[in-house]
């Protein structure tokens, strides 16, 4: 005999073919209507719209430069200049590429895992570099050591400014890995040094990689350390055959295999990542690492740091600190420095709203979204993220001269490339801002009888608002200190911060460019300090 409170088993009745599922029965992980799994016109329509501007630029390039037949734009490849070019940009990659690693590992390292006096301290110095565009560190140690110019100073100009990026990663992966093999190589009797060699290294090596890939990428796209100390690459090729020759044809195509470098170097540091597991297989036990003891280590530790700080860092800081109290208004005009200064905040502006207006839909759709739609939407949109600055503005050059003669050296075309190049850095806000509001609000504006528009609008920007705005901050901090596609793009008679220091360098008067550099490092390290306040 049952009990009157016992659930009562009731026989499931078979549902005739063709009868409507039961509201809020429906399988897990599967929308209840397919048309709901498609995300709405309000939103792909946009999207498609930022797509199509992201990879316009690359089409359009490989087109321009086979206009003239295959066989003219081998000849082109095939020359030796081309092959200089190719040997110049490929070696100095290799020497700041091998510079990062040994800088980016072993402060990371000193940061981390040992008892550095002042270890916090160091590590944010360590992240500095990042805030001095490289030509600004060009300008710096040209105006000092004229006799730098050439490979060995933009090796060194490009390898302060960009050892971050190893330093970044490397250091987050000593902070997430389990000591506990160290520890065991010490108990067996290998020292420190060996210790390294042997285990640490070897856990670092996805890091590393990831980070040289960064710093190789940074080389080949940079125009102004390059152009600065007078060392032909191929972005300062590419620059140079765009003004020299009426026949554009061979600066597309040495972009063209510029374009081909970044792609190779990417899948190469894919194919030598592997498939390699370097995570632990169990849980592990929550502890601190105990750092390591430098003993007669210490003061060259310490010494090791204070002397990449102060090169990356410091030395820029003084030599601008020196032009400015050698310079005077006889040198450079005030109302000249405020008058760039506006305009740079202008064109920044507009062009990190352009790339936050484009980005929002294109980062809802792939926060929301699951597909091949939503893939080939945000993959479109990164199209821009390897490609120099250089090819995408020279790609916009081709298509405004035959297509859109109006936009030519006009604003709007400078704004259009600022988008192509950052709109990778709003969408990955974009899209980690969307991800962490959640869905099921969407889902009750929707019941509540809200359009997809009304939903985007009410429920999810404002939600997502806080990450999207230190999106657009990043990319507006980005446009300030871009140079190849302003110089390329620019109105006539428009000048931005970082081309007039490009102009006053290239001419010698260190004097006349010291405060737009300076100008330019204090209008970045506002909203620098500002994003780095939020995310704290």
């Amino acid at each position: 005999m049952t009990s009157p409170d016992a659930p009562v088993r009731t026989r499931r009745e078979p549902r005739p073919a063709g009868a409507p599922a039961p509201v809020g029965r429906r399988r897990a992980g599967r929308p209840a209507d397919r048309a709901e799994s498609r995300p709405s016109w309000v939103l792909v329509v946009p999207a498609c719209l930022a797509a199509a501007l992201a990879v316009l630029p690359l089409g359009y390039l490989v087109v321009r430069a086979l206009e003239r037949g295959p066989a003219y734009a081998w000849d082109v490849i095939a020359d030796d200049r081309t092959g200089q070019l190719l040997l110049r940009s490929l070696g100095l990659t290799a020497a700041v590429v091998a510079a990062c690693l040994v800088l980016g590992i072993s402060l990371a390292w000193l940061t981390v895992r040992t008892a550095l006096p002042g270890a916090r301290a160091w590590s944010v110095l360590a992240t500095l570099p990042l805030a001095v565009p490289s030509y600004v560190t060009a300008f710096a140690w040209l105006s000092a050591a004229p006799s730098l110019a050439g490979f060995t100073g933009s090796a060194l100009a490009l390898t302060l400014a960009s050892f971050p990026y190893v330093y970044l990663p490397v250091a987050a992966a000593l902070r997430g890995t389990d000591p506990g093999h160290e520890e065991v190589a010490r108990s067996l009797g290998r020292g420190p040094f060996r210790t390294f060699l042997s285990v640490t290294l070897p856990q670092l090596r996805p890091a590393a990689a990831g980070g040289g890939l960064l710093v190789a990428l940074y080389v080949l796209s940079d125009f102004g350390a390059v152009s600065l100390m007078r060392y032909d690459t191929f972005t300062r090729g590419i620059y140079t055959s765009y003004r020299a020759s009426f026949d554009r044809t061979p600066a597309a195509a040495l972009s063209a295999v510029l374009v081909l470098m970044t792609i190779l170097l990417v899948a190469a540091e894919t194919r030598t990542r592997g498939r390699a597991g370097y995570a632990r297989t169990g849980g592990g036990t929550a502890r601190r690492t105990v750092p390591t003891a430098l003993g007669r280590l210490r003061f060259p530790a310490l010494a090791w740091c204070g002397a990449v700080v102060a090169a990356a860092v410091g030395f820029p800081l003084a030599t601008l600190g020196y032009w400015l109290a050698v310079g005077s208004s006889a040198t450079w005009d005030p109302a000249t420095l405020i008058r760039t200064a506006l305009t740079t905040l202008g064109v920044a502006a507009a062009g990190a709203a352009l790339t936050t207006v484009l980005a929002l839909p294109v980062g809802v759709i792939a926060a929301r979204r699951r597909g091949r739609l939503a893939r080939l939407l945000e993959q479109a949109a990164y199209a821009g993220h390897a490609v120099p600055g250089i090819t995408v503005a020279l790609a916009l050059v081709f298509f405004a001269v035959r297509y859109a003669r109006p936009l030519y050296q006009e604003t709007p075309l400078l704004i259009c490339a600022y988008a192509v190049l950052f709109l990778p850095i709003a969408v990955a806000a974009t899209r980690a801002a969307v991800l962490q509001a959640p869905p099921v609000l969407d889902d009750v504006a929707r019941s509540l009888g809200r359009t997809p528009f009304g939903v985007l609008r009410e429920v999810t920007v404002p939600l997502a608002a806080p990450g999207v705005a230190a999106g657009a901050a990043l990319t507006f901090v980005v446009c300030m200190k871009e140079l190849p596609a302003t110089l390329l793009l620019r109105p006539t008679g428009m000048d931005t911060l970082a081309t007039r220091l490009w102009t006053e360098t290239g001419s010698g008067s260190f004097a006349a460019a010291a405060p737009y550099a300076a100008a330019l490092i204090l209008l970045a390290a506002i909203p620098s300090y500002l994003l780095g306040r939020h995310r704290t």
